[in-house]
């Protein structure tokens, strides 16, 4: 039966990018509600004790999805459900993080990096965005996210090893398409046109994320 999941979702995903490089928005709105559902049904069919934060995080993710579609109203409210999944990830990482075995340096580095991203977002940004009172919520959505990342990075140091890089290759992509959805809704043509590249970082996350929870804990795989 995850196979069947796997395979629906590979086929939503294979639809909807299509329809995301085609700008065909009605083919992208239906095939937008069954990503991740056909995601969350893989990973609850693989695992033998599926993690309530895990399935949280993909959960409001979807929701997140759903009311992007509906306009302004609904990017606000969709963006607030994105925040909330990021923190469910980010406490899902947390819960394989030794923070004795992060150096400080570490830390300092990646919040610097992580905020000059969001800077460098941002300035491109200038000037685009309508209503301006989005800006706040925006700017401390994508350093929510930044902060996701950072835990990826600190879990990928506690336990070095091949699942916990998937997972932080996954989370840098959740970053991407983020910051690429910004420029494709507010500076329309300039440098992205269609939600391609927004839609294919995207599901790359949602899926590298959840192919570590359908693995062996990884403790197991860690190096010692």
């Amino acid at each position: 039966m995850n196979y069947v999941f796997l395979g629906a979702f590979a086929a939503f995903s294979a639809v909807h990018l299509y329809a995301s490089w085609k700008c065909d928005k009605i083919l992208r709105a239906v095939t937008k509600v069954f990503l991740l559902p056909t995601l969350l049904g893989w990973y609850l069919t693989t695992v033998q004790t599926p993690l309530d934060i895990v399935i949280a995080a993909v959960a409001t993710s979807w929701l997140g999805d759903v009311l992007l579609i509906f306009g302004t109203v609904g990017f606000a409210v969709g963006g607030f459900s994105f925040f909330i999944s990021h923190l469910c990830f980010a406490a899902a990482y947390c819960m394989h993080v030794d923070f004795s075995l992060v150096p400080v340096w570490l830390m300092i580095l990646a919040a610097a990096v992580y905020i000059a991203a969001v800077a460098l977002v941002f300035r491109g940004l200038i000037g685009n965005v309508r209503p301006k009172s989005l800006y706040v919520g925006m700017i401390s959505y994508l350093i929510i996210n930044g902060t996701m990342n950072c835990f990826a990075l600190f879990q990928l140091v506690t336990l070095p090893c091949f699942a916990t890089a998937i997972m932080y290759a996954g989370a840098i992509s959740f970053f991407v398409s983020d910051s690429i959805l910004f420029y494709v809704r507010f500076r329309k043509g300039r440098p992205f046109k269609t939600h391609f590249g927004v839609m294919l970082t995207y599901l790359l996350a949602e899926f590298l994320i959840c192919l570590l929870y359908t693995s062996p804990s990884p403790r197991d795989r860690s190096v010692s």
